[in-house]
């Protein structure tokens, strides 16, 4: 079994409670709030900026020029691609980049470039990755029960496309690669990484559903 194939079979709870989470249920519905959408996306904003600095320490450390060229591609991807669709929502719903990193973003984002900068080449890999493969099983799983004249349709078809998909194969790819002939302690560090990211991915959907700020009196609805 390959490293991803093993990595994968350990998080199948925690993504079944990522299809299953309100957030991704109700935005395939067409029925989530906007408030949580334009909350979701300001800190999808922010977080992607971070991501595409974890991807670029990534590059710093790779081993090939190939690999190397991968990952800054990722990180421009992640900068560039994505901007048109936070902007197409930012104009839609008149949202203005206003707000700071909120617990749910911060913490993930910490942990990518914490995983990033300290660990090793490999973990910082493993951890990077479920940002990817994660998105385009939900865009897929969403695109395919979603309501039709969905508000989020573009949100829904950026994520289910075969361009993204095409670059999640890279990822998966690279994780393979990175994992081959490691040793058993430092693949075990690479998964615990790929299960924190996955943690780290419903903890983010699930902050922007309850609207969690730093504040005290931020809502926590359930």
């Amino acid at each position: 079994m390959s490293f991803t194939q093993d990595a994968w079979s350990s998080i199948t709870g925690i993504y079944q409670d990522i299809l299953d989470h309100p957030f991704n249920k109700e935005l395939g519905e067409g029925t989530l709030a906007k408030e949580r959408f334009q909350f979701y996306m300001k800190q999808d904003s922010l977080y992607l900026e971070d991501f595409a600095r974890a991807l670029a320490i990534a590059a710093s450390k790779a081993p090939t020029p190939d690999d190397i060229v991968l990952l800054l591609d990722f990180a421009k991807g992640a900068i560039v691609a994505e901007r048109s669709l936070h902007q197409f929502y930012f104009d839609f719903f008149e949202i203005q980049l206003d707000a700071e990193r909120e617990p749910g973003c911060f913490t993930y984002t910490k942990f990518l470039l914490s995983t990033a900068s300290h660990d090793s080449y490999e973990v910082g890999i493993a951890a990077l990755l479920p940002c990817f493969w994660i998105y385009r099983e939900v865009g897929l799983h969403i695109h395919k029960h979603a309501k039709p004249g969905n508000t989020y349709q573009k949100w829904i078809d950026m994520y289910s496309s075969p361009e993204f998909s095409a670059v999640v194969d890279q990822a998966i790819d690279l994780t393979d690669r990175v994992a081959d002939g490691v040793s058993a302690a430092t693949r075990l560090e690479m998964q615990e990484a790929f299960i924190k990211s996955t943690q780290l991915e419903w903890m983010f959907w699930d902050s922007a559903y309850r609207l969690r700020t730093w504040s005290p009196e931020s809502p926590q609805s359930s």
